[in-house]
């Protein structure tokens, strides 16, 4: 059943991309792909191209997928192992979710981080404390790890 519903997002993931982003197996094995997620315009992140793994479990879709950060990144809600703090990728988890709506929420989490329930508290702490250095830091970060084409 995975299986089936993996290809099927495919396919849709295909024919009707979400803008900035795009995912796909990696070579024969559908339940693991690769994402690309371009950094949002107007964001510390824009020209900024972000990879991540995401793995699909074999009970999918009734377990969420696992989505991990290859590029690092200075943001609030990812740490220095890729992990990801984004509730629909935990408890708020639903089977009417597709990877489509999982890369726009990444997309939006990148535009507008959650300081209230950071994975990493010190880069959440700059970030209301002192937006100008998080923008600053996230904008270096970008150039150094996430714009090398």
């Amino acid at each position: 059943m995975a299986s089936r519903r993996i290809q099927k997002e495919l396919v849709d993931l295909q024919r009707d991309p979400p803008s900035s982003c795009s995912a796909g197996p990696v070579g024969e094995d559908l339940f693991h792909w690769q994402a690309s997620i371009m950094g949002p315009p107007d964001t510390p992140f824009a020209g900024g191209v972000f990879f991540a793994q995401i793995h699909f479990p074999n009970d999918y879709p009734f377990k969420p997928p696992k989505l991990t950060f290859q590029t690092k990144i200075y943001h609030p809600n990812i740490n220095l192992n890729g992990s990801i703090c984004l509730d629909i990728l935990k408890e708020q988890w639903s089977p009417a979710l597709t990877i489509s709506k999982v890369l726009l929420s990444v997309c939006s989490m990148l535009a507008d981080p959650n300081p209230d329930d950071p994975l990493v508290p010190e880069i959440a702490h700059v970030y209301k404390t002192n937006r100008a250095r998080y923008e600053e830091t996230a904008r270096a970060w970008t150039q150094k790890y996430a714009s090398n084409f």
